[in-house]
């Protein structure tokens, strides 16, 4: 009996030592299970924000991407508008000239005057929308009364707003709105290019001769010694004088100024930039300002 007794003790000993050691896993395991959730959840967080920073720095090399091709599209662009003008520009010129000058003659004619005196006559043409007016000096020089004709056979009273003697350019003024011509910068005139004399030779108005620049910067020794001009075989005459020299895109390179008194279809007018550079002094000393912008 007290055997029995003893036997069922040590039973329920081992039953409770059981208990605990299940207890001590089962809480073992609720730890492991906790910890390895935590560890879980850290990577898990660790793993979205990494995807988080690697979509950022996709989305922002996307936009790179996309910023660094649209500067190269808008370059390219660019490039190939430049190209598209160039080409343009030379297909005018090669058009031009290979055309006669009838648009030329056309478009210049009402921007043409003849400028006559109390004792002589030359011609001119209107550079500004309001008048303005230049000619050679010597063709005014001396005169008392200067008077511009017009396209359409008007005679309008001119005033003598200055000149210079050594450029030999004088700036007159018409009243009312015109069509003007413009100015070609003359550091681009070449030699072999075609130009159009627009003028009033001999008293023949409005009459339109043609030729080549046959030579640029020649010097006129006898009066200002620079070398301004441009030398042309477009045929020249008495009343020539103050005439715009013209180029195939119709603008002025030079006014015509003298011929070669011994030779024939050489001629002489200044360019431009010296008559642009002149028409502003003289507006300088008169107005305070510039009349005209070099192109």
């Amino acid at each position: 009996m007290e055997e029995k007794t003893k036997l069922i003790q040590c039973e329920n000993k081992t039953i409770k030592n059981l208990e605990i050691i299940v207890l001590v896993i089962i809480l073992v395991e609720s730890f492991v299970i906790i910890f390895l959730g935590y560890e879980f959840f850290s990577l898990n967080q660790k793993i979205n924000s990494q995807i988080d920073l690697t979509k950022i720095e996709l989305t922002e090399k996307s936009e790179l991407s996309d910023t660094s091709l649209l500067s190269q599209i808008t370059t390219i662009n660019k490039s190939l508008t430049n190209l598209e003008n160039t080409l343009q520009t030379g297909i005018d010129k090669v058009e031009a000239s290979n055309s006669d000058y009838t648009s030329i003659i056309k478009d210049s004619v009402n921007s043409v005057v003849s400028i006559k005196t109390d004792f002589s006559q030359g011609s001119g043409f209107i550079i500004t929308p309001n008048g303005y007016i230049v000619t050679n000096e010597h063709v005014i020089d001396g005169a008392s009364s200067i008077s511009a004709i017009t396209s359409d056979q008007k005679s309008h009273v001119t005033k003598l707003i200055g000149y210079d003697t050594v450029m030999d350019i004088a700036l007159l003024k018409i009243d009312g709105t015109y069509q003007n011509l413009s100015f070609e910068n003359s550091d681009n005139v070449q030699v072999g290019e075609k130009v159009l004399a627009r003028g009033n030779p001999l008293g023949l108005s409005f009459s339109a001769t043609q030729g080549i620049v046959s030579g640029i910067d020649r010097v006129e020794s006898s009066n200002n010694n620079l070398p301004a001009y441009i030398q042309t075989d477009t045929s020249l005459n008495p009343g020539n004088s103050g005439s715009p020299l013209i180029d195939t895109n119709g603008k002025v390179v030079g006014i015509n100024n003298f011929k070669a008194a011994s030779a024939e279809n050489i001629g002489f007018a200044l360019q431009s930039n010296y008559i642009i550079r002149t028409i502003n002094q003289i507006s300088q000393d008169k107005f305070k300002t510039n009349l005209l912008q070099l192109p």
